[in-house]
């Protein structure tokens, strides 16, 4: 029987209106939350294992550590060169620890095992860096002479120099996210691998130590500066690295010695100050989130300036509120000047994820002064930042290398615009490698996902690869991604 054509217009209008929220949501986050993680076997440094599924790599840096004959193989290659920078490796350890701690059992449980052979290749090198005592290796590769070169990691003839700072000169910035790496990853390893978990908490709270004994930021050392600075110099100060320190070990022990630091060293280091900042240099944003879980679900109202600074924070993401200033593009990506600006978008979306897990288990809100918000307020502004990376953006394109049918194909990466090993194994030497460099073909090898420094704050990217502040990966764009890829794995319409 046929229907009259007045009933025909409300059920087309549902159609189109579920046609439209599927199309909404197009995006296959199990895909891009497995090759997030799958991005990392391109950024390692040592020997690679049988089950290296980037085949493209090959062993390098064998010899890493050899002028102080210490074993300092292992570790992440920080984005395009070929560095061990030994403070944005720590933070990257740290965000992928929090995504499997938050997210991990949103995680299929194959992506949760890849996630955690993630973290283990770079806590195996940070325990490393702080095997000896009162001494922390900070970093490996003499940055100048590599960024002068366009070489493979597997062909590097570029001085492996060897930064370390021994007691009583300072590390705090660089010994306090090692223990916070150390401390968030022992609590993703508890229940699968005890025995590991037990040697990361008991290697994070002698890192706090040397952190805390001996106070300073580790590019203030004369041996060190010119190696780290301009690349990785502490701009914003060590001070909360040794809360952030604090608040895991506290996280991961529950002793209260930590929660007394805390408390009672919150003004003394300035936990108020730069609060809307968050990423491998300044700590504060994600401090005062990490903090907030004790005061929101644990009542520990001793620490409620944190949670305040915290929803200041948040509040000033939101367009509709009064101390709204972040800014944002056309398109609507979070924008910062400086380069590598989709750092910025992945790990503050995290944080609004991670909030929002805390207000939905306690039913609370945030009063940003002239509106409540709610976890699906953060849940859908994370979620706007995630799909834009992915494609819903005005270039239509996705910015996770493999993901998506246009994505970025001239990267500023070594191992993936020169030839493969495989395909070209005799050597390519320091200046050989420019040919590669300056060519305007697609890289030769795809880092698949890999998620490149992003958009100007025009919305427009051109794909080049001398433009390193967009077209670079970094291991700590990826990191709280991971987080967030879970989080939608299982949540794709929030």
């Amino acid at each position: 029987m046929a229907l009259p054509t007045s009933n025909l217009f409300p059920l087309l209008l549902l159609l189109l209106l579920s046609l439209f929220a599927k199309s909404g949501s197009a995006h296959d986050y199990a895909e891009a939350l497995s090759k997030a993680i799958l991005f990392f076997e391109g950024q390692r440094s040592g020997f690679l294992p049988q089950d290296q599924r980037m085949t493209w790599r090959a062993n390098s840096g064998l010899s890493d550590g050899w002028t102080y004959n210490v074993d300092l193989t292992g570790g992440y290659y920080d984005a395009g060169d070929n560095v061990k920078f030994g403070f944005p490796m720590a933070f990257t350890t740290t965000m992928l620890s929090w995504s499997v701690i938050e997210f991990g059992d949103m995680m299929p449980p194959n992506e949760h095992r890849n996630a955690l052979v993630a973290i283990r290749w770079a806590t195996d090198y940070l325990l490393k860096t702080v095997s000896q005592p009162n001494r922390i290796f900070v970093q490996v590769g003499d940055p100048i002479s590599d960024h002068n070169c366009w070489e493979r990691p597997e062909d590097m003839d570029t001085s492996r120099t060897v930064y370390a700072v021994d007691a009583p000169n300072p590390a705090s910035d660089v010994a306090g996210e090692t223990a916070s790496a150390l401390a968030a990853s022992s609590m993703a390893f508890r229940s699968s691998d005890p025995a590991y978990s037990e040697t990361l908490l008991r290697n994070a709270v002698k890192a706090f130590q040397l952190a805390d004994n001996y106070r300073g930021a580790y590019s203030d050392n004369s041996n060190v500066r010119d190696g780290v600075c301009p690349f990785y110099c502490d701009f914003d100060g060590y001070q909360d690295e040794l809360l952030w320190g604090a608040a895991w070990l506290r996280r991961a022990t529950k002793d209260d010695n930590f929660l007394n630091y805390i408390q009672s060293n919150g003004k003394t280091l300035g936990a108020e100050e730069n609060i809307n900042e968050f990423g491998w240099d300044n700590k504060h944003a994600g401090l005062n989130v990490l903090v907030s879980k004790e005061v929101i679900e644990g009542n520990v109202l001793s620490l409620d300036s944190y949670k305040t600074s915290a929803e200041s924070f948040l509040c000033t993401l939101i367009p509709e509120t009064s101390s709204s200033h972040i800014e944002y593009t056309p398109g609507g990506l979070i924008y910062r000047p400086g380069g590598s600006n989709l750092q910025h978008a992945t790990s503050i979306a995290f944080l609004e994820l991670v909030y929002a897990n805390y207000l939905s288990r306690t039913s609370q809100t945030i009063n940003c002064g002239n509106i409540y918000v709610n976890a699906q307020t953060l849940r859908q502004l994370a979620k706007k930042q995630v799909d834009y990376i992915l494609g819903d953006n005005p270039m239509g394109m996705s910015y996770m290398v493999g993901y998506g049918n246009k994505y970025p194909q001239r990267i500023h990466h070594r191992g993936s615009s020169l030839p493969a090993i495989k395909d070209h194994p005799q050597v390519i030497a320091c200046k050989e490698g420019s040919i590669y460099f300056n060519s305007t073909n697609p890289n030769p090898n795809v880092l698949v996902g890999a998620v490149v420094g992003g958009p100007g704050e025009d919305d427009v990217y051109g794909d080049d690869r001398a433009d390193f502040r967009k077209s670079e990966p970094t291991t700590y764009i990826n990191a709280p991604f991971v987080g967030i890829l879970a989080y939608f794995v299982a949540n794709p319409n929030p």
